[in-house]
């Protein structure tokens, strides 16, 4: 392997001159119509369907809640009248304000065009402020149809933060961190979530039966735990149906159930509505201070409403949320309030004790059904959230399966999914109660919690403009809550709240430590690249021996050559026939349209037969293993030949344009809007009018009759004998290790974490289902 520095660009001169005019960026059709996610108008009728179906996606976790609140709130017993009131008055707020007001009405409405979570809402601020930390975007990928970005006045306040995130590269550091946090948090939801749900519901046989121990509890749970992560390579798909009929009938029966104890033991709790007795708890002291962690249940799931909120529309869910679960959960913690009233003694299995005896089977069945819903949601998001964290060069590259030919979200990952499995047996069967369980669950999720309002406040100053003073109501509500809550998990770190943390604390060095050796490789990449100067210099021939064949040089540049080329040809004097530098580049948005997908360049004359393709994903794409990538290329090229043939056959110019070699003869239409920047182009365009002419789908001229020049003809026939002549796939095999004066704290992430990680994650090879017979690898070194 050759050792190789990073350094920097020379002085600019004659040399970058002439290469920043032959290596331009490609620019994108400008003036397209946008396509950005919008709330589309729906029927009465199909609005009902879809906020019922919603149930059974959205809301299992938070409608799971009443099974394990008031045992957490009070883990020693309950001593007076006055505490159940307080608490149930805090539960009630505490509901209003977070899940109702601060998710429903406002979190929602910053979703990225349908997808919810903390990584939705860093793709919202990477669109608006340029705070990726990997700085391979273009400003022709804004011209995309799912890109959605505003510009603001120089004077603005927006502007201002804008300018001030942009400045120096801690600010973005810290933003990315902030998200990382929360997303570490959300894996250990995946955890602790079906840990605690199942756990709950399987004590359901103890009250009934109370000669059962504890140890057959936790069996029975460990049992549903292991069949629940043993069946997700299934997919929900075939018995997804089945999800919101049992959750809506869930949550009418806790509410049914919750009216009649409400009737007939206590109706006196419904004072709880008066916030004055959440003084009067805060004035019993420290046992109630603390005893906030159990109360902040009551929200749980709440995070995960926003990340499961998948394409449903915001209408719909904010329907189901206020005509059914509201009211419903209000029922169920006002009917416990008011049997614990009457039964101290039942506090800590208030749920299942306050059951009427005809129902006690049935409603066991259900609830164990509905936490099995609530606990394959979470999970389910956790593997989104692990894809998205991988797109954005936040994870290492695991297998990602789509369970579903319908739903694009619907994914399972295998090494991810027995990690939590072990983790989740490990909770369940080392804890044994949900007072320990609860109290790491309510850490993980009030952190959450709150980095999903730090990150709504420049979301609602950049994206939504919003007003100062709501900005203020917002952030002040918000962490009113959260802040006092965060207080009170605190003081069960030590009984249960490190779990959530240790969990955190182990993804988010993972990931940080990856997309800091991601960072390092790209700034390596961009400063040891060639110029295309020098190449083209040599001649056609590149003073190679050009041998048959299609040679695709991936690369994570969209300009430039990159090192493992020149490299390449050093050592080895001959390149193929063809040369395509592919750049695979994932975007901050959630898809990228399969017409847009690709862009493709020349780089110098026809006779050079260099090519450069950049292949565009969001976050929620990836490849399938029906998908050929190679082909994919391959026809993007053939097609931007034609096309490139037919401008400069119709244009009254000679000189060069960019353009967007699209999948197929529908996509001509939108070459009609190209534009031009310094950044570059091909062929460039002085008259539009020449597009005009182009043929499009339905027009008299078709794709077949358009006659090409017999140079096309004759570089498509020469482009299909180098593929059957044979292709290579060359990419980068890139050694990373820490200086030799590094501390350390950084040899160890480098030289054995990052390269531990390197060693069990899978290669882009697979990634992209290359073939292994058509595979080179070049190898280099080089040190951070």
């Amino acid at each position: 392997m050759a050792s190789v520095p990073a350094e920097e660009s020379g002085s600019k001169g004659s040399m970058w001159d002439l290469d920043q005019k032959l290596d331009q960026p490609m620019d994108e059709e400008a003036g397209r119509i946008r396509n950005m996610y919008s709330e589309k108008k729906f029927s009465s009728l199909l609005l009902l369907r879809l906020a019922f179906q919603s149930l059974g996606v959205v809301f299992g976790d938070l409608g799971t809640s009443p099974l394990y609140v008031f045992y957490n709130t009070f883990p020693k017993g309950v001593d007076n009248h006055e505490d159940i009131i307080g608490a149930l008055s805090l539960i009630i707020y505490s509901i209003i304000l977070i899940p109702l007001l601060k998710y429903v009405f406002v979190v929602l409405r910053a979703n990225d065009n349908g997808q919810g979570g903390t990584f939705a809402l860093y793709s919202l601020l990477c669109r608006h402020a340029k705070i990726r930390t990997i700085p391979n975007q273009h400003r022709t990928d804004e011209e995309l149809t799912t890109y959605s970005c505003q510009t603001y006045d120089e004077n603005s306040f927006a502007a201002k933060l804008k300018r001030w995130l942009e400045a120096h590269a801690y600010k973005k550091n810290a933003v990315l961190i902030l998200v990382l946090v929360g997303t570490s948090m959300s894996i250990g939801d995946g955890i602790l979530t079906p840990a605690i749900s199942v756990l709950s519901a399987s004590g359901g046989i103890k009250v009934n039966r109370p000669s059962i121990s504890s140890d057959v509890v936790v069996l029975v749970a460990v049992v549903i735990l292991v069949g629940l992560f043993s069946v997700q390579h299934y997919g929900t798909d075939r018995v997804s149906w089945l999800f919101a009929p049992i959750v809506l009938i869930w949550f009418l029966l806790i509410g049914s159930i919750g009216a009649l104890n409400l009737c007939k033991y206590d109706s006196s709790v419904l004072k709880a509505f008066n916030p004055l007795h959440i003084v009067r708890y805060f004035k019993g002291g420290h046992k109630n201070l603390t005893s906030l962690g159990g109360i902040m249940l009551s929200i749980t799931g709440t995070d995960v409403l926003f990340a499961d909120l998948c394409h449903f529309p915001v209408l719909a869910v904010q329907i189901a949320f206020t005509v059914v679960v509201f009211p419903c959960l209000l029922l169920a913690y006002t009917g416990q309030a008011a049997y614990i009233m009457q039964h101290h003694d039942h506090v800590f299995d208030a749920f299942y004790r306050s059951i009427p005896d005809g129902i006690y089977w049935p409603m066991f069945i259900i609830a164990t059904a509905a936490a099995s819903i609530a606990s394959q949601a979470t999970i389910s998001a956790t593997f989104s959230i692990i894809k998205q964290a991988f797109a954005l060069g936040c994870f290492p590259r695991v297998k990602v399966v789509h369970t579903s030919k319908k739903f694009l979200g619907q994914i399972y990952i295998s090494d991810i999914n027995w990690i939590l499995m072990i983790l989740c047996i490990a909770v369940t069967a080392g804890f044994k109660n949900q007072s320990q369980i609860g109290n790491a669950y309510g850490t993980a999720v009030v952190i959450v919690l709150l980095v999903t309002t730090l990150l709504m406040i420049p979301i609602m100053l950049l994206v939504w403009r919003s007003h100062w003073i709501l900005i203020v109501l917002f952030t002040v509500l918000s962490l009113l809550v959260e802040l006092t809550y965060f207080s009170a998990v605190l003081f069960k770190v030590n009984e249960g709240g490190w779990v959530p943390l240790a969990i955190a604390a182990i993804f988010l060095f993972i990931m940080y430590v990856w997309h800091y050796v991601t960072v390092k490789r790209y700034e390596f990449e961009m400063h040891s690249r060639v110029s295309i100067a020098w190449i083209l210099g040599l001649g056609p021939g590149l003073g190679l021996v050009r041998v048959p064949g299609i040679g695709f040089v991936y690369t994570e540049l969209a300009s430039g050559v990159p090192h493992i080329f020149s490299h390449l040809i050093t050592n080895l004097p001959a390149i193929h026939s063809i040369v395509v530098f592919v750049c695979v580049k994932y975007l901050p948005v959630y898809t990228v349209p399969i017409q847009e997908r690709f862009l493709v360049k020349r780089i110098g004359t026809k006779n050079f037969h260099i090519f450069r393709c950049v292949a565009r994903y969001g976050y929620k794409d990836m490849l399938r293993k029906d998908d050929d990538f190679e082909k994919m290329l391959f026809d993007s090229i053939s097609t931007f030949v034609r096309l490139e043939a037919m401008m400069e056959r119709d244009s009254d110019s000679d000189d060069q344009c960019a353009f967007s070699a699209q999948q197929n003869a529908k996509s001509i239409d939108l070459l009609e809007a190209e534009y031009m920047d310094t950044l570059g182009s091909i062929i460039e365009v002085k008259n539009t009018s020449s597009l005009d002419s182009m043929p499009v789908q339905g027009s008299s001229a078709t794709w077949s009759s358009a006659p090409t020049s017999q140079i096309t003809n004759e570089e498509i026939d020469f482009l299909k004998r180098c593929k059957e002549a044979g292709v290579v796939h060359i990419l980068s095999n890139t050694m990373v290790r820490a200086r030799r004066d590094s501390n350390l704290m950084k040899k160890f992430a480098v030289d054995y974490v990052y390269a531990f990680l390197r060693r069990i994650c899978r290669e882009n090879s697979v990634m992209f289902h290359l073939p292994h017979e058509s595979l080179l690898n070049v190898g280099q070194m080089f040190y951070v």
